[in-house]
């Protein structure tokens, strides 16, 4: 898995099980290649006008184009990106055709999201060889969190509260390394407060505007210091999935869509990414390992409640975590509370 990952990252073919060679359209750019299918997601194929795209009732699932005549990458570049969308405004014409290795190619969209590049691919191109092989079930298999182990733990004193400890995990093939900060002594008669705070580079480090996370990351961290100045604790969960899970690149690629005018969640679909992606059976399994088998949670989103209690994880309470909104993130607050369900005012 790690293999095809990285085969992805560095443009090289994959195949899926049984299914023809596919070769990912955005990193491959330059390699003498051409077919004259495509897979894409169904995203991309209802901004293209295919018909038959209806089919698909996620966005993110994929959907098998023909054109006219054989594409070089150089041509199907445009079809996969939507930033190029003014620049080559007309593609085509194509037909959406069946897939007949349907598990496959789901495979493959969500392999590209692990990648963090355009989900599109030329399909059985020719002048490709020696692909890097794995099964659809591998993906199953990575995504396992009871694979997760802690890799190591220290004190860490922080700026919001000196009595705090580090945990890092981490899974085998899996290159992300997950964090948790525990804030105070750890009291498991006591509930902790814990807050589900996904990597958010723009906002936590730089302090962008566009988004509430930053604030909601150094809010949650003062709320579990006052915690443990009343004899509590509390723990934060840094996960690793930038953008929802789309990865940096791709959530920057929203973030260039969302100037033209799209919200957080168009921008996603406009990518043929899924609108959520993160793994919160990962969460669930930090917990397990440190022992919390309840929790108060810091959260405007039912929908953590609801993950979490679905893998086995008691939530005693929802604890609201709202900040005041700017004028650069507060269309991005209203789709969170409008179309996400996110409980704000």
């Amino acid at each position: 898995m790690a293999q095809a990952v990285d085969a992805l990252r560095h443009g090289w073919p994959v195949k899926i099980g049984e299914a023809p060679v596919l070769l990912p359209v955005e990193t491959a750019f330059g390699k003498a290649a051409r077919s004259d299918r495509l897979l894409i997601s169904a995203a991309r194929a209802a901004t293209l006008k295919l018909a038959n795209q209806k089919e698909a009732a996620d966005l993110h699932s994929p959907v098998l184009i023909r054109s006219a005549e054989p594409l070089g990458l150089e041509e199907a570049r445009p079809i996969a990106d939507p930033a190029l969308d003014l620049v080559v405004p007309l593609k085509g014409p194509f037909v959406a055709e069946p897939i007949a290795c349907t598990e496959e190619a789901e495979a493959a969209m969500e392999l590209a999201r692990i990648a963090g590049i355009l989900p599109a691919f030329l399909f059985g191109p020719e002048g490709v060889d020696n692909p890097v092989t794995l099964e659809a079930a591998d993906l199953g298999a990575w995504a396992d969190s009871d694979r997760l182990e802690i890799a190591t733990r220290a004190r860490l004193p922080i700026s919001a509260e000196e009595e705090a400890e580090i945990v890092a995990f981490r899974k085998p093939d899996d290159m992300r390394e997950h964090v948790a900060l525990v804030l105070g002594t750890p009291d498991y008669d006591r509930v902790p407060l814990v807050r589900l705070h996904s990597e958010c580079l723009t906002g936590d480090i730089f302090g962008s505007l566009k988004c509430d996370c930053g604030p909601q990351l150094d809010g949650a961290l003062a709320a579990m210091a006052e915690e443990a100045a009343q004899g509590g604790w509390g723990v934060l969960l840094y996960l690793r999935q930038e953008g929802r899970g789309i990865g940096l690149i791709n959530k920057l690629r929203a973030y260039r869509l969302q100037d033209a005018g799209m919200d957080t969640l168009e921008a996603n679909a406009r990518l043929g990414l899924p609108e959520e992606a993160r793994d919160f059976p990962t969460a669930a399994k930090m917990l397990d390992l440190l022992g919390v088998n309840a929790v108060r949670l810091l959260t405007n989103n039912p929908d953590k409640v609801a993950a979490l209690e679905a893998e086995g994880v008691t939530v005693t309470e929802r604890v609201a975590h709202e900040l005041p909104a700017n004028p650069h993130n507060a269309r991005y607050l209203a789709t969170k509370r409008d179309r996400a369900g996110h409980l704000l005012k």
